[in-house]
């Protein structure tokens, strides 16, 4: 008769834990939990009495296990950034944060930032734009509370503060068309180191001198003490001192997207300023003929429809050459663009910067833009209207823009409203689809990305009748404007 080993002590099992310690000694715990027998209490003993830094160097940077940076994750804030800092530094899709909101805060004092890379005569010229787009901000913020307030009279059973608030956001809401990407703002993120160390790269690599300080910015804050203590009586250790040290420029991103700015122009010129459908909704078919639109998207201001239907009828020789100057500058640590993605469903939008900085904030999926130039002219809320501050909005906004084409770019971009529109390409599945729409249309959002959204539901129903009955948006002509 066969004999069978013994069974083995029954399991305990256990779900533990880990109070907060510095991001990188989180993830060298675990990374030596992964790695031996221990359980993660002698894990954490080992990690009390050894040096991080030695272990890390040796199977992070020498062998390459960059999973290991997702074991720790680390919280860091920006203040005192642009609103176009900001949405740069949200631009990862393995992010989690909050910005300060337009909605709840009034813009109108806070100043705003000029772009270093500007001469004293371009800073002087800017400022001023600055100051008079904050001016109308206030005025179109005041009318258009007044306007609200003869519109909306408080519901008996509405509480007077709470009215207060709702007529003062609804305003903030009207009058945000007037800020621009120089205005100040906060951010707050939480996000795993190797998700840092992208953003460090990226950032560095940004054509905006800002955004390369703020890159800079971050791995020094890494290495340091932390400006920010929770327990004021315990010494505090640097977060990340060693996984974020070695973050250079990405100069893959920056090399390929100057080459295929370069290639656009030689080859495929202006379309033109008309912006078309607001939203254009395509599932493309042909999987390189989407790539090689998708890497011409950001680098041209041709409609994403247009480029798909190049790309579909030039030969396989010119599409090859898109992609070979895509992945000249590429090394092998260099991951490949995300232009190379692939999504099922394909929205080219044309919305307002304001609209743009909320539906920016939806990570499940791929997002590009193209250059902001001010060229497809700007949207006026019909609260302006309907408070007659029309022609001090539009004196405004004509002014700033005509500005914008005098600064030398691309500290132009800062002078931006937000009112004016841009072109913006957003890839996703269905399910993300469906999310955004319902979401985004609810009477609670701001009146100009619920148009989008709706839009959005609108092109569904077109492009796949038997889901879009699935997205259930709610129409923008709804509306509970004292709902918050």
């Amino acid at each position: 008769m066969l004999g069978y080993p013994s069974m083995p002590e029954r399991i305990k099992r256990q779900v533990l834990a880990i109070a907060p310690m510095p991001p990188e000694k989180s993830a060298y715990a675990l990374a030596r939990y992964s790695r031996s027998a221990d359980s993660i209490v002698e894990s954490l003993a080992w990690v009390r009495t050894h040096d991080s830094s030695k272990f890390l160097e040796s199977f992070y940077f020498q062998y390459g296990h960059a999973s290991i940076a997702d074991l720790g994750h680390i919280v860091m804030c920006f203040e005192g950034i642009s609103e176009l800092a900001a949405a740069e530094v949200e631009d990862e899709q393995l992010w989690d944060g909050q910005a300060k909101s337009s909605r709840y805060q009034d813009f109108g004092k806070s100043g705003f930032v000029t772009p270093p890379e500007f001469s004293a005569k371009d800073a002087a010229t800017y400022e001023a734009a600055g100051q008079a787009l904050l001016a109308a901000y206030r005025e179109v913020h005041d009318a258009s509370f007044g306007y609200l307030s003869e519109q909306l009279p408080r519901p008996e059973e509405m509480k007077p503060d709470a009215y207060q608030r709702n007529i003062t956001a609804r305003a903030f809401d009207v009058a945000r068309y007037l800020l621009f990407w120089g205005v100040p703002t906060n951010v707050g993120q939480v996000t795993s180191i190797r998700t840092l160390e992208k953003q460090i790269q990226r950032l560095k690599s940004s054509p905006y001198a800002e955004m390369q300080a703020i890159g800079d910015e971050i791995a020094a804050a890494c290495a340091a003490e932390p400006g920010c203590k929770w327990d004021l009586d315990r010494p505090a250790e640097p977060m990340a001192p060693t996984l974020a040290k070695y973050c250079a420029a990405d100069e893959h991103l920056r090399a390929s997207r100057e080459d295929l700015r370069v290639w656009a122009a030689q080859n495929l010129g202006s379309f033109g300023e008309s912006t078309g459908e607001p939203v254009d909704l395509m599932k493309p078919s042909d999987t390189v003929a989407d790539i090689v639109a998708t890497l011409l998207y950001p680098v041209c201001n041709w409609r994403f429809r247009a480029l798909y239907d190049w790309a579909g009828g030039v030969s396989a020789a010119v599409r090859a050459e898109v992609i070979d100057t895509a992945v000249r500058s590429r090394t092998r640590r260099d991951d490949l663009l995300r232009e190379f993605r692939g999504n099922l469903y394909c929205y080219d939008m044309v919305m307002d910067i304001g609209a743009y900085r909320d539906f920016h904030r939806h990570r499940r999926c791929q997002q590009y833009r193209q250059a902001y130039t001010g060229a497809l002219g700007y949207d006026v809320p019909d609260a302006v209207t309907a408070s007659g501050m029309e022609e001090t909005y539009r004196a405004a906004m004509d002014s700033a823009l005509a500005t914008v084409r005098t600064l030398p770019a691309p500290g132009s971009d800062y002078l931006l409203p937000f009112g004016a529109r841009s072109r913006f390409l957003f890839k996703m599945d269905f399910a993300e689809a469906e999310y955004i729409a319902r979401v985004r249309s609810g009477v609670k959002g701001h009146f100009s990305y619920r148009k989008v959204a709706w839009e959005m539901k609108c092109a569904m129903e077109r492009l796949e009748p038997e889901l879009g009955r699935l997205l259930d948006a709610t129409p923008p002509w709804i509306e509970d404007p004292l709902k918050r």
